[in-house]
């Protein structure tokens, strides 16, 4: 059913973008009319997962639920109520089904949310896995982080795939501004070691 929750904040809006740039997803059942937001992780995430539902809870209709997955994982997952602005969301990042990054506003939530989900810490930088999506997003990706904050950043080849590297010179100017948003499960991640 479609929800009468009004507009979202620009906190929602930013975990959401930033989970979609990361882990979460967002769809349209069939025969709906707006999209929904999706989570749907390891139960090593709990902590997390319960983050992200507290932020997002005005538009949740049941909590995180623990549930069997492939083989021995346990997932642990949440969707939203059905949202016209999340069906904004949906249509500016997804392209016949698929993951893309338009143009869009970054802030220092994104990013943080952003790299929570699909970051990890080198000896001396940080990378963001972008693997999953085609080079015009991750090109468009390392012009975001240029433009909005100054970070230098470039793709570093993975296996057969690419994946975005903050550039040595830029470390520390993104740990500084993702640093206030990081969780405190997800802490290791800034790390100098795992």
């Amino acid at each position: 059913m479609d929800n009468t929750v009004g507009s979202l904040t620009k906190k929602e809006k930013s975990i959401i973008v930033g989970s979609v740039l990361g882990d979460g997803y967002l769809r349209i059942v069939p025969g709906r009319k707006n999209a929904l937001f999706e989570i749907d992780s390891s139960i090593k995430q709990k902590f997390y997962i319960d983050w992200k539902y507290q932020a997002l809870k005005r538009i949740v209709i049941t909590p995180p639920r623990r549930r069997k997955g492939n083989g021995t994982r346990i997932a642990y997952r949440f969707s939203t109520r059905q949202h016209p602005d999340l069906t904004e969301i949906y249509q500016k990042f997804y392209q016949n089904g698929k993951k893309i990054v338009p143009e869009f506003q970054l802030n220092s939530l994104i990013m943080a949310v952003w790299f929570m989900d699909d970051g990890s810490k080198t000896y001396k930088t940080y990378y963001l896995n972008t693997q999953g999506f085609d080079y015009l997003s991750q090109k468009r990706l390392i012009e975001t982080l240029k433009k909005e904050y100054g970070i230098e950043s470039s793709l570093n080849r993975d296996k057969i795939y690419y994946r975005i590297r903050i550039r040595t010179g830029s470390a520390d100017r993104f740990r500084r501004i993702i640093n206030p948003y990081i969780v405190p499960t997800m802490r290791y991640k800034l790390s100098e070691t795992p």
